[in-house]
C-alpha cells in the first residue's frame, strides 16, 4: 500500500481521531506548543462521556475547557511540569503532578512506569518518504509513541520539518487529522534592571567558545542578550526560544568549538516566535532529539565548556535550591535543571550557574534563606550547586564548606536582609 494510500485511509475529522480514547487511558501531550489545539478541544468536548482518562503533558498553553474541577472524574490533567495554566488546578489539589527529572521520562514511559496508551501531538506534513516531524518538542513523546497503542497526529503546515531524532512514519501512525491555524507564540520574558545585573555578571564569566544550555525567563534571556559580542559559541540545551536565536543571527553562535556534536545545534523543543519555527524548518544545522539525549548529563557533559543558567526561587544557606514550589504549593516543576547542573560539572570547564533576584514581593521578603519554607520541593541539592548568583554577585559554593557557603551567600543577598542573614547563621552555628 503506497504511503499516500495510507494517509487517506487514515485521515478523519477531529470528532472520529479522538474516539481512540478509551475509559482508564493515559493520553500523553508533548511540551508547550506542540500540543495539539484541535485534539484536545475536541476531546474537551466530549470529556463527560469518558471516564477516568489522565492527560499527562509539560507545560500546557492553552486552557481547554477539561481543565474543570467538575469533570475530574471524567478527564484529569496530570502535570509533568505546571504551566500558568495547570497551576490553580495544581493549588487546588485537582491537578495532580508526577516528581521527575525531564531527561529520566522516556525511560520511566519506556518502563511503564508512567502511563502512555495514546498520544497526540501536532505534527508537519508527511514528507516523500512517509516521515512526519515533530518539530516542535521531541521530549519524552518519541518513547510515548513507541509505547502507546495509539497515535494520533495533527497535520499542520505551520509546524517545521525539523532535522533529528523527532520523525515519526505514517505506518506509526493509528489516525490523523488536519489543521492550519497558526503556531502559538511565546514572547521573551520582561526583563529589568535586576535581571540585567544578574546577567553581567554570568556573561562576563562565559569564554567563547562555551556551549550553552539557558532556561525560559528573564533572567536567562538577560544573559542571552550581554552574549552577542562572543565569538564561536556552542548551543546543546532542552529548549530553544528567540534568544538563543538572536545570537545565531548575532553570529555568536557557530558550533564549531563543539566536540560532541560539533556544527550542530541541538534541542527538545521549541518555544517563540513565528520567526524561530520557520528558522527550524530543514535547517542542517540544528537538530530536534528526544530528552534522554538533550538533557542526559553524561552525554551533554561531553562537551567541554558547557554553560548552564537555570532560575531558582529560594535558596538556603547550603545552597539547596527550591526552584519548583513555593513551600507546599507547587509551581512549576523539576525539569531540565538537575540534569543540566550535573552535566555542566562533569564537563571540562563548564560551569553550572543558579541565578535569582535577591528578594521578592517588592523587596519585601528575601530568597536567600537559612532554610528552605517547609515543605518546598527541592531541585538542585548542596552536592551539585556550583555558582549562585544574584543582583548583588557571584558566590561559588562547590568544593566550599557550610560556614564558607552561607557567608558567601550572605555576601551577595540583598542589604537590607544581611544583619538579620547574619544572626540567623550565628544561631545555626554556620557564622
Amino acid at each position: 500500500m503506497s504511503i499516500q494510500t495510507q494517509y487517506q485511509q487514515k485521515r478523519m475529522s477531529a470528532a472520529d481521531a479522538i474516539r481512540v480514547v478509551r475509559n482508564g487511558d493515559t493520553v500523553v501531550i508533548p511540551t508547550a506548543v506542540a500540543e495539539p489545539p484541535a485534539l484536545l478541544t475536541a476531546l474537551s468536548e466530549v470529556r463527560r462521556d469518558l471516564r477516568d482518562v489522565q492527560i499527562s503533558q509539560i507545560l500546557p498553553v492553552r486552557n481547554y475547557s477539561y481543565f474543570d474541577p467538575e469533570t475530574v472524574e471524567n478527564v484529569r490533567h496530570t502535570a509533568y511540569f505546571f504551566s500558568g495554566v495547570s497551576r490553580p488546578g495544581g493549588k487546588a489539589g485537582w491537578v495532580d503532578f508526577i516528581p521527575s527529572c525531564f531527561s529520566e521520562m522516556p525511560d520511566l514511559i519506556g518502563r511503564g512506569l508512567m502511563g502512555a496508551d495514546v498520544v497526540f501531538t501536532l505534527a508537519s506534513p508527511m514528507d516523500e518518504h512517509g516521515y512526519f516531524s515533530l518539530g516542535l518538542a521531541a521530549d519524552y513523546t518519541m518513547a510515548a509513541i513507541a509505547k502507546a497503542r495509539a497515535v494520533v497526529l495533527e497535520v499542520n503546515p505551520n509546524v517545521p520539518f525539523v532535522n533529528g531524532n523527532c520523525h515519526v512514519h505514517i505506518s506509526q501512525v493509528t489516525a490523523l487529522i488536519e489543521s492550519e491555524q497558526p503556531m502559538l507564540e511565546v514572547g521573551l520574558p520582561k526583563i529589568g534592571p535586576v535581571q540585567e545585573a544578574i546577567g553581567k555578571y554570568v556573561a562576563d564569566m562565559i569564554p567563547d567558545g562555551a556551549t550553552l544550555q539557558i532556561g525560559y525567563g528573564g533572567i536567562p534571556d538577560a544573559v542571552v542578550m550581554q552574549l552577542t559580542h562572543k565569538r564561536d559559541l556552542g548551543v546543546h540545551t532542552e529548549m530553544i526560544g528567540d534568544g538563543i536565536l538572536s545570537l545565531i543571527e548575532a553570529g555568536a553562535v557557530t558550533n564549531r568549538k563543539k566536540n560532541y556534536l560539533p556544527g550542530k545545534s541541538v534541542a527538545t523543543f521549541a518555544l517563540g516566535s513565528q520567526k524561530l519555527y520557520k528558522f527550524l524548518h530543514r535547517n542542517p544545522s540544528f537538530e530536534m532529539h528526544p530528552v534522554d539525549f538533550t538533557n542526559d548529563p553524561y552525554l551533554a557533559g561531553l562537551n567541554d565548556n558547557l554553560h548552564a543558567i537555570n532560575a531558582t526561587m529560594q535558596i538556603d544557606f547550603l545552597g539547596q535550591c527550591g526552584s519548583e514550589s513555593l513551600g507546599t504549593t507547587p509551581y512549576s516543576g523539576t525539569g531540565g535543571q538537575t540534569d543540566f547542573v550535573r552535566a555542566a560539572n562533569r564537563s571540562k570547564g563548564g560551569k553550572a550557574f543558579i541565578v535569582l533576584p535577591s528578594t521578592a514581593k517588592d523587596d519585601t521578603i528575601s530568597r536567600i534563606v537559612p532554610m528552605l519554607t517547609p515543605g518546598t520541593h527541592m531541585s538542585t541539592t548542596k552536592n551539585d550547586i556550583n555558582y549562585v548568583v544574584t543582583e548583588f554577585g557571584v558566590a561559588q559554593l562547590r568544593g566550599k564548606s557550610a560556614h564558607q557557603r552561607c557567608a558567601a551567600l550572605i555576601g551577595i543577598a540583598h542589604p537590607n536582609f544581611r544583619a538579620e542573614l547574619r544572626e540567623a547563621a550565628k544561631k545555626m552555628g554556620l557564622a
